[in-house]
């Protein structure tokens, strides 16, 4: 999304016209979710995706003409014979799209205000009326936009917000799913979640490369600065060089961070984790064999960290998928990550047996 925002603001910014496209609705199975989103520029290229095949082609096709009249319209496709036989699409859909054109001159400040929002990480909803009837007002293609609290931060349109939009808007959740509730499509987006990783090594190398394409600001910290620097990590939001004591102990570490140990060694592991247990984190989670943990656990516990703590600590971290490789190591870090941000929790079929309940039976 933010790529798209992105280059929506350039071709703004240029004085370009654009049309902007995305599915606020989707009902069976389909080949994108709502909240999807395509750029169209008079050339015919575009930024982003719809799901490809035959029904992106027809909205490019649409977008296209809608560009030289500059009228928003809705556009409802049933994934059948008519549309999806060629592409393998007979999957019984239906899919709801918007077509926004946006012409020069046009009154901007609803796209730079979704842009700023999502630039900077902070959660937002957008409102779509898609039925007015049902809405109690407004006309189809209204959009307006809400931070986290519920406060309306812009709107397209010159009318009143109708009813169902504040009635039904929904606090952001954990991963929140987009929904359609009373004519009215809701688009949300969660802010986004810091990735602290502690150990600029290959593995942490890779799990920052994956992490920054699924949305994380990735900070990372690491003693050496040769491990931690801008060619390494060139999708950083924040290189921190020094001591793992001296850094982690002044980190602002809030419930939106999710925390990596991955250093070269025991010490630095366990000197990591001692900052990192007893933080508000999100999630905290350290690589390593089932011994080095026990022991690493054990030293922490002699230190006065408490067991509540620990238990929350995964480790050893990442899913069981056979891993043998670093790019493999860091897939199965970055799905466990995805589905606690996702889920709020990892599920119960992925989890790692409880070491510290292992300890006290011992």
């Amino acid at each position: 999304m933010r790529k798209v925002l992105e280059a929506l603001h350039a071709a703004l910014r240029d004085g370009q016209k654009v049309a902007y496209t995305a599915l606020v609705e989707t009902r069976g199975s389909t080949p994108q979710k709502a909240g999807a989103a395509m750029l169209v520029f008079p050339d015919g290229s575009q930024t982003g995706t719809l799901g490809g095949g035959c029904v992106e082609a027809e909205v490019k096709r649409r977008a296209l003409r809608l560009l030289d009249d500059g009228q928003t319209e809705l556009m409802t496709f049933q994934l059948d014979s008519n549309y999806g036989w060629d592409d393998g699409l007979i999957c019984g859909g239906r899919m709801k799209m918007l077509v926004d054109p946006i012409r020069p001159g046009a009154d901007l400040s609803y796209f730079h205000t979704l842009n700023t929002e999502i630039s900077a990480g902070r959660g937002c909803t957008e409102a779509i009326v898609i039925n007015p009837e049902k809405a109690g007002g407004g006309a189809a293609g209204d959009r307006f936009l809400f931070d986290e609290l519920g406060c309306l931060l812009a709107s397209r349109t010159t009318q009143n917000a109708p009813p169902a939009v504040t009635s039904a808007l929904r606090a952001i959740q954990s991963r929140p799913r987009a929904y359609v509730d009373q004519g009215v499509s809701f688009l949300p987006f969660l802010s986004r979640c810091r990735l602290l990783i502690v150990g600029g090594g290959h593995v942490g190398q890779k799990v920052a490369e994956l992490g920054a394409q699924v949305d994380f600001d990735v900070w990372v910290v690491d003693d050496r600065e040769e491990y931690c620097s801008p060619s390494r990590f060139p999708m950083a939001r924040r290189l921190i060089v020094g001591a793992v004591d001296s850094v982690l102990s002044g980190l602002e570490i809030d419930n939106r961070t999710y925390c990596l140990v991955i250093t070269r060694g025991h010490n630095h592991d366990e000197e990591a984790l001692y900052h990192l247990a007893e933080t508000p984190a999100a999630y905290v989670g350290m690589i390593g064999s089932h011994r080095k943990i026990k022991l690493i656990f054990e030293d922490l516990i002699s230190a006065g960290i408490s067991r509540k703590a620990l238990e929350r600590v995964y480790a050893p971290l990442g899913f069981d998928i056979g891993s043998q490789t670093v790019p493999e190591i860091a897939i199965s870090i970055l799905a466990e990550l995805i589905a606690h941000r996702n889920l709020g929790q990892i599920p119960h079929q992925f989890r790692h047996p409880n070491l510290l309940a292992e300890m006290q039976g011992a």
